[in-house]
This record gives structure tokens, C-alpha cells and sequence, in this order.
């Protein structure tokens, strides 16, 4: 597997993900504060902790949910679905940063966005190159979230310390995602038919 370039393909595209997500959500405190949000209150709760509870609600929601859609309709339909919804939803999280409800639900969004990335990449990775050593193959491609821990939260928080603003630190992330989801549809989804149809 470590040889095909397909799997490389898509440890990319995780990595990508994986970069994205954590470039915004390690840094959410400290956005929210400078948004003026972390004191707000939202449906008697303050706003921050509210939005990191929920947060944690969709972001686990969104693992079976998107594995079943995917099931039906197709992993790359289903990652570029989620990958666009992700930054659609970054872009309004931006656009609305200083209505505190607004940042409580399209938090959760995000999180709904970004969450799927660990079932639907294990289960295309599976449906490529097989159920043989496939624990042993998703370790590999899990590799890509740590170099996404180690350079989405840096990463971040340099283009703060250098900008003095969100609106670089969000386009990044923003980019990504759209970058990753077009690689899903145009890239990765004819890539693997012809990978498939000639070791079948």
C-alpha cells in the first residue's frame, strides 16, 4: 500500500482536513475572545462553554451519520458534500463572529464538518486496498492527523502573531477544505475506479 501514490493521494487529503479543522478549532478560545463572544450568554449558559459541549455533540454525530450517507451514495460524493459544508460554515462563522448565537450554532457546524474525516477515510482507504491489514493500513493514514496537530494549531496562531487578525487564519482553513473537497470529486473519485477495476 505505502508504495501506490493513491494512498498517498489521501493521506494528503486528510492531513489537509485534519490541518484545517485544528487551525480553527484549537484556537477557538482565544478567537472568541477576541470576538468579544467568551462572556455572551446563550440560552442561559455562557457562550463559549455552550458551543464547546455542542461542538462536541455534532462532532461526534457526524461519524455515523456520514459513514451511512456514504454507505448509499458514495465516499467521495459524501467528502465533498461535507468538506464544502465545512468551510460554508467557517465562512459564516467569520462573517457572524459578534452575534453570540450565531457563533454557538455554526461552531457546531464546523465541528459536523470536520468529525466525518474519521470514518470516511478509514472506509475508502478499506474499500481500496482491502480488509487485509487493514488496522495495520489505517495506522499509516492516521499518521496524517498528527502532522495535522502539529502544524494546525501553530500554524494558526503564527498567522495571528503576524496578521493581528482572524480573516488569514480562517481563508487558510476555508482554502483547504474546498482544495481537499475538489480533490475528493475530481481527483481521488476517478483515481480510485481505475485503481479498483485494474486490481479486481
Amino acid at each position: 500500500m505505502l508504495r501506490q501514490p493513491l494512498f498517498w493521494l489521501m493521506f494528503v487529503m486528510m492531513a489537509m482536513m485534519s490541518t484545517s479543522g485544528l487551525m480553527v478549532t484549537s484556537q477557538m478560545a482565544v478567537f472568541a475572545e477576541d470576538f468579544g463572544i467568551s462572556q455572551a450568554v446563550v440560552f442561559g449558559m455562557a457562550a463559549l462553554p455552550l458551543a464547546l459541549t455542542i461542538d462536541r455533540f455534532t462532532n461526534g454525530l457526524t461519524r455515523p451519520l456520514f459513514g451511512f450517507i456514504s454507505d448509499r451514495f458514495g465516499r467521495e460524493q459524501t467528502m465533498f458534500i461535507a468538506f464544502v459544508l465545512e468551510g460554508v460554515a467557517m465562512m459564516l462563522w467569520l462573517a457572524c463572529r459578534e452575534d453570540p448565537l450565531l457563533f454557538v450554532l455554526l461552531s457546531g457546524v464546523v465541528f459536523f464538518g470536520w468529525g466525518e474525516i474519521f470514518s470516511l477515510f478509514p472506509s475508502t482507504l478499506t474499500d481500496t486496498f482491502g480488509s487485509e491489514h487493514a488496522a495495520s493500513n489505517y495506522g499509516w493514514l492516521y499518521i496524517s492527523q498528527g502532522i495535522g496537530s502539529i502544524f494546525g494549531g501553530p500554524l494558526a496562531a503564527l498567522l495571528y502573531q503576524h496578521t493581528h487578525g482572524w480573516h488569514v487564519v480562517f481563508s487558510c482553513a476555508i482554502g483547504l477544505d474546498f482544495v481537499t473537497a475538489a480533490l475528493a470529486l475530481w481527483v481521488l473519485k476517478p483515481w480510485r475506479a481505475r485503481f479498483i477495476r485494474q486490481h479486481s
